[in-house]
């Protein structure tokens, strides 16, 4: 008896403590800009403060990410107590999609444990079914912001950095550059870029983006390798991007030049494929040899006739894959032999994938029979 009436002084303790000292609470909205332009990130805070430490309640705020008019992302969501007070602090960083006004207005659920969690808290009442949270929807302050137009997709602070190996190669040496953007902008907007240059076969990788969310939008880099392989001299063309500066506030060219490969002769298919002079001399000295032989087992009737083994190409290939020293060298022989057939390992090699030459030699070896 004495244990029960216990409890629910307890519980009537509790639940008094809930009433007279109830926990209120305030959303503050707060946005960077009032302007903007079309892909420019818009920062939202959305802080809420509680009178207490409001451990009786929880939010529920998940606002709609993406639509026709823009793109929402969170940046952060924390919760601290200052002052014996709790605050809940939600930061977002949006880019609007088109021009004219957008409005923010979301809203969330601010989530109380009610009377019942409390009475299965202290109680210890198990397998309850009624809800344990009263809920209320609370509408956000509506945050107008007026987009202007840009007319290109890409907005921000960037600038193009290209590296290249020296303009001078061999035939069928590989050329390598790499183009690299850096700064603050909407990097999602960037496309791969593509070349096509006549009598030069081209490897590209896909672009690779090293990007953090800022209050400013996405900041980082974006970049894109290639590797050009030519028989002869080529070049590669001209290219340019457009973007809209957002320190200037106007659309920028950022434009390159043309970049000219001399290219030199290198060993030709014949000296890397075919049999070499020295080999074809020891052909003609040994058939010399087994007909001398053919004539003295005639005429002594002794001695074994031996019949010689002429290798077949795929034999003087399999040889020279075999003896390869390096992946260049390899790379080279795998081009002159049939670029779209070994194209897949070719690209491997050059783009640093493999780096082991047995592994290169075995893949080599293994696709020689299909």
């Amino acid at each position: 008896m004495n244990k029960n009436l216990g409890k629910f002084l307890l519980l009537f303790l509790a639940l008094w403590h809930v009433e007279i000292f109830a926990s209120t609470y305030v959303w503050h909205v707060e946005a960077d800009k009032k302007t903007a332009f079309v892909n420019e990130a818009i920062y939202l805070k959305y802080s809420c403060e509680f009178s207490d430490r409001a451990e009786l309640y929880s939010i529920d705020f998940n606002p709609v990410a993406e639509n026709e008019e823009y793109s929402l992302k969170l940046l952060s969501q924390t919760t601290k107590i200052e002052d014996g007070r709790k605050i809940v602090l939600y930061e977002f960083v949006v880019f609007a999609k088109r021009a004219g006004e957008v409005k923010f207005d979301f809203d969330m659920a601010m989530k109380k444990s009610n009377r019942d969690s409390i009475e299965n808290m202290i109680i210890g009442r198990d397998n309850i079914q009624v809800e344990q949270f009263s809920t209320t929807l609370v509408h956000q302050e509506s945050i107008a912001v007026e987009v202007k137009e840009i007319h290109t997709d890409l907005f921000g602070s960037l600038d193009m950095q290209i590296k290249k190996d020296a303009p001078k190669v061999k035939a069928y040496e590989p050329f390598h550059m790499e183009i690299t953007l850096k700064g603050v902008g909407n990097f999602e907007a960037l496309k791969p870029y593509e070349f096509s240059i006549v009598g030069v076969k081209i490897f590209s990788e896909k672009p690779i983006e090293n990007v953090t969310l800022t209050k400013d939008g996405l900041s980082g880099e974006w970049s894109q390798k290639f590797a050009f392989v030519g028989e002869k001299d080529f070049e590669i063309p001209a290219f340019s991007f457009k973007y809209f500066d957002k320190n200037e506030q106007k659309i920028k060219e950022v434009h390159f030049e043309a970049i000219k490969v001399e290219v030199s002769k290198a060993f030709s298919k014949e000296e890397l494929i075919e049999v070499d002079e020295n080999e074809k001399s020891f052909l003609k000295l040994e058939y010399f040899y087994y007909l001398l032989t053919f004539i003295a087992g005639f005429l002594a009737s002794k001695i074994k006739i031996k019949k010689s083994v002429i290798p077949t190409k795929d034999e003087i290939f399999l040889n020279k894959i075999q003896n390869a020293k390096s992946l260049e060298e390899l790379c080279m022989l795998l081009v002159l032999k049939d670029s779209k057939k070994y194209s897949d390992i070719i690209f491997k090699i050059e783009t640093k994938e493999i780096t082991s030459l047995k592994k290169a030699k075995e893949l080599s070896i293994l696709l020689m029979e299909y």
